[in-house]
């Protein structure tokens, strides 16, 4: 492929398995990527403007790189990371790069460095390894590059054959991005998926005045628990027009609760009064996971459940930083208790899909793959986070498919803010996958007609057909 990315990349060591391998490989590394659940700004691609210089795009807002070079004492001011006051950060973007590439050594061994590289080959046309020497050569090739309308968002969208791509918008969120991609007439595919966690965490920050923006936005009384619900609907069937197929909830747990309609009106006066103390609002969370299956049985919105994050572990970084700067921290997770009230109340049905996703492994063969491996509802979601490495989807592969099998699952979905590392990921998959089942194939446990139709699923078809795209 190029001297930065190996055309056998992550295939088996041994001459017939990998063999195999590259020919499942050859059959899957073009088909369209769908790119189901993720966190790339819609603005990008309403607006289509060029995008900033190349520390702005593939340094500064990637948690997956600062917090490397923090943890090896580089301070976030340095990378140019905002402070939540406003005081100022480095702004030059060439500092900030260079500061970058002379602790790039730091991601040896990582999947950021194997992702960085990817982007360097593939998106930029640059094969020589990123260092402290060449880091101004470096910037000033992928500067120019991005000054030029072939490296506009909805050009790239194009290249990288993104068949369909969701974002991810807050409950309170009027989609105006959305409202331009759509009216513009491109014929890109770029729809939104509904994340209500600032309304439905008694314990986010501003939830009372959220509850006040909710009503207001869906012309509802949040005051009360049946129309803090229909408010809910209301949002949901609005980020439908925009295309929306699923939602996604970012719990600390997993915990789900199945309470009397009475019992839950009482939980939520209690939220809403701002009375509710931390076992309410664990439970409230919990119910609302509830909730909003059965909301999906109705609006056919596919529920993701992505729990076990302990947000913002340092506090003295959220408190100068703000939100999501590196500091979310995985945490142990239940599933088979604190998934069974939803499981009792509407786990037996077809027509609903959840995704549970996870950053504790150890959940993987014990708990998630003989629920999904049973309950018409579930699905498991791909190596996720910590765990979007080639490590993590061999284990993922090995601790699941023997009870859920493969089709209890939803092929790869990228999880990613970083745009143009959306090729690299989908292909790292893939080539895992591919190399997963030519084991398989060598093994004589799947013919090789099978591993093709299999490969083809995870690839591609499995993420359009749970995520109704």
């Amino acid at each position: 492929m190029s001297a930065l990315i190996d055309s056998d990349l992550l295939f088996p060591a041994d001459e017939r398995s990998r063999a195999i391998a590259r020919e499942l490989y050859a059959g899957v590394k073009d088909l369209p990527i769908i790119s189901p659940h993720g966190h790339t700004d819609p603005r990008w691609f309403a607006e289509n403007k060029p995008f900033p210089d190349p520390a702005q795009l593939l340094i500064v807002p990637d948690h997956y790189v600062f917090r490397m070079l923090f943890s090896q004492g580089v301070r976030l001011e340095d990378l140019g990371v905002p402070t939540a006051d406003g005081l100022a950060v480095e702004t030059d973007g060439r500092m900030i790069w260079r500061r970058f590439a002379e602790h790039f050594y730091l991601f040896r061994g990582t999947p950021t460095r194997l992702w960085f590289d990817y982007v360097l080959s593939g998106v930029f046309g640059i094969d020589e390894p990123l260092t402290a020497a060449n880091a101004d050569a470096h910037y000033d090739n992928i500067a120019a590059r991005l000054a030029t309308d072939a490296f506009r968002p909805r050009a790239l969208f194009e290249r990288f054959n993104i068949e369909a791509i969701a974002t991810t918008e807050g409950a309170l969120d009027d989609l105006r991005w959305h409202r331009m991609v759509r009216d513009s007439g491109w014929s890109g595919k770029v729809v939104t998926a509904y994340r209500p966690d600032a309304v439905v965490d008694p314990e986010f920050d501003g939830f009372q005045e959220n509850l006040d923006r909710l009503g207001d936005m869906s012309g509802c009384d949040t005051g009360n628990w049946n129309g803090y619900l229909d408010a809910h609907r209301a949002r949901r069937a609005y980020f439908k027009e925009f295309g929306a197929t699923s939602s996604d909830h970012g719990h600390p747990t997993a915990e789900t609760a199945n309470l009397s309609d009475s019992a839950a009106a009482k939980l939520f006066d209690r939220v809403r009064s701002g009375k509710a103390d931390s076992g309410e609002a664990a439970l409230f969370r919990a119910q609302m996971l509830t909730e909003m299956a059965k909301m999906s049985l109705d609006d056919r919105l596919v529920l993701q459940i992505h729990p076990g994050s302990w947000r913002n572990h340092s506090p003295a970084i959220l408190g100068k930083f703000g939100r999501d700067k590196g500091f979310d921290i995985p945490t142990r997770t239940d599933y088979v208790a604190a998934l069974k009230p939803l499981l009792d109340r509407v786990g037996l049905e077809s027509d609903l899909s959840v995704i549970v996703f996870t950053l504790d492994e150890s959940s993987y063969a014990r708990e998630l793959a003989p629920l999904a491996g049973v309950y018409p509802c579930l699905k498991l979601g791909p190596a996720w986070w910590f765990h979007d490495s080639p490590e993590g989807m061999r284990r993922f592969r090995e601790m699941t498919t023997e009870t859920a099998g493969f089709y209890n699952t939803v092929g790869f979905n990228d999880d990613t803010r970083a745009f143009p590392s959306i090729p690299a990921r989908h292909d790292i998959a893939r080539r895992v996958d591919c190399a997963f089942l030519a084991r398989l194939v060598a093994e004589h446990r799947l013919g090789e007609d099978e591993a093709r139709e299999v490969a083809q699923e995870l690839a591609h078809t499995l993420a359009k057909k749970a995520y109704r795209l």
